[in-house]
């Protein structure tokens, strides 16, 4: 697969391999964590899920002037993962409050900005060779697969972790306890008697007849097996770390020489005036958005979001040459795209985690529960993947032969598992973080070579119509979701009552929309990083990276929308608002398609 490709791609894969494992850990549990640990609403730990997406992201545009100004790339990577380690040893010490919490979650924040877009700068930097810019698509889309190994196998740490902790302590895991715990604990709880029969059916050690006493001891097992989840994401920095050390070499440098250093001081000199004005403009850019946002809508947190995009904007418009501006220009009209792309898709963590929580069915039968389990779901993988080795005509036989072993001992061992689960078996909500990273995983080869087919034939889109169709396909990822909830009570309705016992619907409904959703991100994001690393300019490679994931950022912080409307509006209301933002998205850049093709050519 890697096959033709510099070996620095295989490196970096690698290395974002571990740090992903670990960043994925922590948000398939985060806003779980909030809720539980500090009893926080929906929207309240949507908001912090929602600004620390956005400091993700958004401080990448640090590490990106600093890697471009210093020409750095490799060290500041390298300063971003040590950091990275100090927010996870952070938030992994148990009964820490909440000021240490968001601490700890500033530092991964600020060790990602440094660290994110700016290896991706570097991998681009490999395909600047003539003799690698062809693959420079596939290359981007192997390095995202990476990606996703290790965030598939994140979930299922992370709830393992937790069930091992609250089953040493004599508890079974029941996602709907903590926030009945918090109610019970102010005094809310109006049907305490079935609290105590779910309490009943989590006890490994006897009856509980004191609400208020399991209630505490419940809420505090459950944060605590949280916090070991995310000492475990610490450890993956780790060997991240060890990785990018051994084989720092490998990896393309862009220090600046000495004549590079002169030509950058003269260049300064003559343009500082025009820099000074554009850094001034750019400052009052975020001051008068912030301004706008604070009195218009009461919400400064989003004005400085859209702000510091903006202020971006003017500061790259100002700094480019005029022969840069077209390819700029372009860039920024995709990354108004991106903001709505990941405002939508980025409700897995939040929204359609609520939705896994409270409304699909907490048990599965025998052959579902296969999905939920790390081994039987590596065991289904290994069958499936033996049996595309064996029936793929061109492989050669040996291959065949090992392919058709794989799919007997997978497809066996599948059985076995079936046979030893339940007629009921129950499952947690944060496991179907895990589908994304695994459909990433297997339907990655099977995009690559689509697209080399339409390749040979010459109908190949080109990269900035993948965007496009990606936001459509987007869109019926929620359409789904939005069926699946027409008969559903709505969040505030089911407060309103005090109900623990309403109707939910089957794991499949979400697992559909993952796939398509899936599909989305596959035709959206690894081809909008391959667009920008292709037409950036030269001088502002690890700058328009942080572009992108600024434009990230302000998706994510876009995320409370969803929160925000969580309670407030109807299921399927909630869902139609992403379909209208993936459809006019997919508008917009169909309307300036012939721009973008242009500077691709």
């Amino acid at each position: 697969m890697f096959k033709g490709h510099p070996k620095g791609l295989f490196i970096a894969a690698i290395t974002n391999m571990g740090e992903r494992f670990g960043f994925y850990t922590m948000m398939a549990i985060l806003v779980l964590f909030l809720q539980t640990k500090f009893g926080l609403s929906e929207q309240d730990a949507g908001d912090i899920y929602s600004w620390f997406y956005f400091g993700i992201y958004g401080l990448a545009l640090v590490g990106g002037l600093l890697a471009d100004f210093s020409r750095k790339y490799k060290f500041v990577i390298l300063i971003g993962i040590l950091v990275m380690f100090g927010g996870y040893a952070l938030i992994a010490v148990p009964g820490m409050g909440l000021m240490v919490t968001l601490l700890g979650l500033f530092l991964i924040a600020f060790g990602n900005g440094l660290f994110k877009g700016n290896l991706q700068a570097v991998v681009g930097q490999l395909y600047d060779n003539p003799q690698y810019s062809k693959l420079r698509d596939s290359a981007f889309m192997l390095f995202y697969m990476g990606i996703n190994v290790g965030a598939f196998f994140a979930p299922f740490v992370a709830t393992g972790v937790r069930n091992w902790w609250l089953e040493t302590n004599g508890f079974l895991h029941d996602g709907s306890l903590p926030a009945l715990s918090h109610q019970v604990l102010k005094g809310t709880l109006t049907n305490t008697e079935e609290y105590l029969q779910l309490a009943n059916k989590v006890s490994l050690n006897g009856p509980i007849t004191d609400a208020a006493t399991f209630a505490r001891q419940y809420l505090d097992l459950f944060a605590q097996g949280y916090n070991w989840a995310f000492g475990i994401a610490g450890l993956s920095m780790i060997i991240s770390l060890i990785v990018y050390i051994i084989y720092y070499k490998v990896l393309p440098n862009k220090e600046k020489s000495a004549v590079q250093k002169q030509e950058t001081k003269e260049a300064a000199k003559s343009d500082s005036s025009r820099k000074t004005i554009g850094a001034l403009v750019s400052v009052g850019l975020v001051i008068g958005t912030v301004a706008i946002f604070f009195f218009l809508l009461n919400n400064w947190a989003l004005g400085l979001a859209i702000g510091l995009f903006i202020a971006f904007v003017g500061f790259i418009v100002s700094f480019a040459h005029k022969d840069e501006l077209p390819r700029v220009i372009s860039l920024i009209l995709v990354f108004v795209v991106v903001i709505f792309f990941w405002m939508s898709f980025h409700q897995n963590g939040l929204t359609l985690t609520f939705f896994a929580r409270d409304y699909i069915d907490k048990a599965v039968d025998k052959v579902t529960f296969l999905f939920f389990e790390l081994q039987s779901i590596l065991a289904v993988i290994v069958g499936i993947a033996g049996l595309v080795m064996a029936l793929t005509k061109s492989n050669a036989g040996k291959i065949k032969g090992i392919g058709a072993a794989m799919a007997v001992v997978g497809g066996g061992l599948a059985y076995y598992f079936v046979t030893q689960n339940g007629a009921l078996n129950p499952i947690s909500p944060e496991v179907f973080q895990s589908f994304n990273p695994l459909f990433i995983v297997a339907l990655t080869p099977l995009v690559m070579g689509v697209f080399a087919w339409l390749a040979k034939k010459n109908i190949e889109p080109s990269t900035p119509k993948k965007i496009g169709i990606g936001m459509i396909i987007a869109s019926f990822g929620f359409v789904l979701v939005l069926i699946a909830s027409l008969q559903l009570i709505s969040p505030a309705d089911i407060k309103a009552a005090g109900l623990t016992d309403y109707g939910r619907v089957s794991p499949y409904w979400l697992i559909s929309s993952y796939l398509i959703l899936t599909i989305a991100e596959l035709f959206l994001s690894p081809m909008g990083l391959s667009f920008v690393s292709k037409v950036a300019p030269s001088r502002f490679q690890g700058l328009m990276q942080s572009g992108w994931l600024l434009a990230t950022a302000v998706g994510n912080k876009l995320l409370f929308v969803g929160s925000y409307f969580w309670g407030k509006l109807e299921l399927w209301e909630l869902w139609a608002i992403f379909i209208v933002v993936c459809l006019l998205s997919a508008a917009f850049i169909f309307s300036i398609m012939k721009r973008l093709e242009k500077v691709t050519s």
